[in-house]
């Protein structure tokens, strides 16, 4: 790869970090897949926020069993971009092919607390994908996702805990798949 000194999969992880390098790095990583999964996974722990912020959104669309409870973990990551990417990962189903997303038990807690009280309005918004994920299911998610459209100080994080509110656009057109799971559309 041109611009690499060391292509190993540990040197592209830190690569994520560099804004020069980051998307060919990202772009390497992610053909490589499974093979460089635990480079991935020990970048969640990298001292650079943005090489953690990139192998969240590689576990996005690699992830698996063993890498889940890493990933949650994320959600409690002290950087805010972190902690988008984290969410995002463990709300979106699109890119997972057949791993299963984690359930309400692993999810809704974290998913619950930063909707709450998260001092970023981009990470209250993420969390409200996450907690809207289970509204169909869980009287709990239904009761933040009132509340935080309700009260929230972000018009944009209203906005969008309003639309899996029951009545809202996508709690309407969400039908279960399966706990956890929404299809859209249906």
């Amino acid at each position: 790869m041109l611009g690499f000194v060391r292509t190993d999969n540990d040197a592209l992880v830190t690569c994520l970090g560099d804004p020069q390098r980051a998307v060919p790095a990202y772009r390497e990583l992610l053909r490589r897949g499974a093979g460089a999964r635990d480079a991935i996974r020990a970048g969640l722990s990298h001292a650079d926020a943005a090489v953690r912020e990139g192998c969240c959104r590689l576990l996005d669309h690699m992830v698996d069993v063993e890498s889940m409870g890493q990933l949650i973990a994320m959600a409690d990551d002290p950087d805010a971009s972190v902690r988008i990417a984290a969410f995002h990962a463990l709300a979106c189903d699109r890119c997972k092919g057949d791993v299963c997303a984690p359930g309400a038990d692993r999810v809704l807690e974290p998913g619950l607390r930063h909707l709450a009280s998260d001092p970023d309005p981009r990470a209250r918004a993420m969390a409200a994908e996450l907690v809207g994920k289970f509204v169909h299911d869980d009287a709990r998610a239904a009761e933040a996702l009132r509340a935080s459209h309700e009260r929230d100080p972000s018009p944009a994080v209203r906005k969008k805990a309003g639309w899996y509110v029951p009545g809202g656009p996508i709690h309407e057109r969400t039908r279960r798949a399966g706990p956890g799971r929404a299809r859209i559309g249906v």
